[in-house]
């Protein structure tokens, strides 16, 4: 059974799934993640960047839940959400032991969050926490305006997340599916990959759904059960 969702400051929740159990390390982005797990101080500024759906906000979180884990206290902050918080809460942050900040794009050219953000690196630099930022683009085409944030930014040990190929979005789908207590065959795993978004996140979407629909009508997830559930 699922535990309810990390209720972190500013009532920013963690996705249940964003684990590192849930996340198929493909061989390009093995030395990522064990990165971002080795406790190593010389990796304690991560710039984590990719495309959309490669997996770049599963890993901000699973970070978080890794340290919630071992309670140590850990923020997750999602810049497009910025509009519902003060740049003030960052001050402070350097007492936690890890800060993520997702949608870096977010941030950029906003006077007043890039100086906060500028204020709370300093003070991390000078702490034990971990800071991880995530985002779709280096940071040299983010268009940061201030030259000092910049440069803090660029010193940051940077890795690019590689995008799963199509065989192995298919294992990371069959590996959601079981950590969820479904078994996808392959045929299962052809119908749905046919049809629908080939995103992972358009994949997981699907899944969800045939999840649901699955424990509703008390089934085994068929390919008459995914047409009649997803009107194929």
């Amino acid at each position: 059974m699922a535990t309810p969702p990390t209720q972190l400051t500013l009532g920013v929740s963690l996705n249940d799934d964003a684990t590192f159990d849930n996340f198929l390390i493909s061989d390009a982005n093995l030395q990522i993640v064990q990165s971002l797990r080795d406790p190593n101080p010389d990796s304690k500024i991560i710039y984590l960047w990719g495309p959309g759906s490669s997996g770049v906000t599963h890993l901000l979180q699973a970070m978080c839940h890794h340290y919630e884990g071992a309670d140590r206290g850990a923020i997750y902050l999602p810049l497009s959400q910025k509009g519902e918080f003060a740049p003030e809460i960052l001050f402070g942050t350097n007492n936690l032991s890890l800060v993520c900040l997702d949608d870096m794009e977010e941030l950029a050219g906003d006077r007043t969050w890039e100086a906060a953000l500028f204020t709370a690196f300093n003070a991390i630099m000078e702490s034990n926490t971990k800071l991880l930022l995530g985002a779709h683009n280096v940071p040299s085409n983010l268009r940061v305006n201030l030259p000092d944030l910049n440069s803090r930014l660029q010193s940051a040990l940077i890795f690019q997340l590689r995008s799963l190929d199509e065989i192995e979005k298919r294992r990371a789908l069959q590996l959601r599916a079981s950590k969820r207590g479904i078994e996808l065959s392959d045929s299962v795993i052809d119908f749905i990959y046919q049809r629908c978004d080939r995103s992972m996140s358009g994949l997981i979407d699907v899944l969800l759904k045939l999840d649901h629909s699955s424990l509703t009508h008390k089934r085994k997830l068929t390919i008459p059960l995914i047409k009649t559930t997803m009107a194929w």
